[in-house]
């Protein structure tokens, strides 16, 4: 087995001492005092004000610059209060015990040929037409074949009905040639991501690497969308933008592995 540092980020203070029962180590983010013993994205060099625009990638930009020192001999994991890893999720979760015993708190050897763990792909195009027509009408009435053709409703398509017609070309063009180009296929040419922001990093050079690609990106697209954003959709659309580009950064520079995540809420415990 290899250890594994796991980031597990929670928006409850009372969640803390259930994450270090677990051997994880809680995350606060955003503003506002909490207990000791979470590690915050509001120190150091930080960009903690745009929490809520940038969800977890807040956190992320803490680690780059304040702590990916520290992360360089395990593998560098991160879920949420209500996410986490799984190798098998069949399993009864129902009692702390049994949830305990089906997380990922180490990586098997065999894992070791791999650089990225991903989630299970989720597939967008099997989401109940209702969801789509009721965000964007108009779009349907356009090009009817949306509404039989399953592999027309692309990731591209995704993004411009949940967070807003033509953002996601306005961000896409602001990479670099190389991963503009390439980005714009991925969009165009699959159905399904691996969603949640989630992963689990062989190292911190890989890590880096990723951080050193999506943040500058993110940084320009400020200048595109800015701050003055209203509904959940259009408000956290860096973060929604990090999780549509993430999947693409790992699959496209180094060798991944999809495991499932399971949905539990730490809540249950307490």
């Amino acid at each position: 087995m290899n250890k594994l540092s796991m980031f597990c980020i929670t928006s409850r203070n009372d969640h803390l001492n259930l994450i270090k029962k677990i051997g994880y180590l809680p995350v606060r983010t955003g503003e506002g005092n909490h207990p000791e013993g979470f590690f915050r994205d509001n120190t150091g060099n930080n960009i903690s004000f745009k929490n809520p625009n940038y969800g977890e990638y807040s956190f992320h930009y803490w680690i780059w610059k304040n702590y990916l020192h520290e992360l360089k001999d395990n593998w560098i994991g991160f879920c949420q209060y209500r996410r986490f890893w799984s190798f098998n999720q069949n399993e009864n979760i129902s009692k702390f015990e049994n949830f305990c015993k089906v997380i990922v708190k180490s990586i098997p050897k065999e894992y070791q040929n791999y650089d990225v763990i991903l989630g299970n792909p989720m597939f967008i195009n099997q989401f109940r037409l209702s969801k789509f027509i009721k965000k964007n009408l108009i779009s349907f009435l356009k090009n009817p074949s949306l509404l039989f053709n399953k592999q027309k409703r692309n990731l591209k398509f995704h993004f411009d009905m949940m967070h807003g017609h033509g953002n996601i070309d306005k961000a896409i063009e602001l990479l670099n040639k190389d991963d503009r180009n390439d980005f714009k296929k991925f969009l165009e040419n699959s159905v399904s991501f691996n969603p949640n922001n989630m992963f689990i990093c062989k190292s911190s050079k890989i890590l880096n690497e990723f951080y050193q690609s999506i943040f500058p990106w993110l940084e320009k697209c400020e200048n595109e969308f800015g701050f003055n954003l209203e509904g959940y959709g259009l408000k956290r659309i860096y973060g929604f933008l990090a999780e549509r580009y993430m999947p693409y950064w790992f699959q496209k520079n180094t060798k991944t592995k999809n495991i499932p995540i399971v949905f539990k809420d730490l809540s249950d415990f307490i």
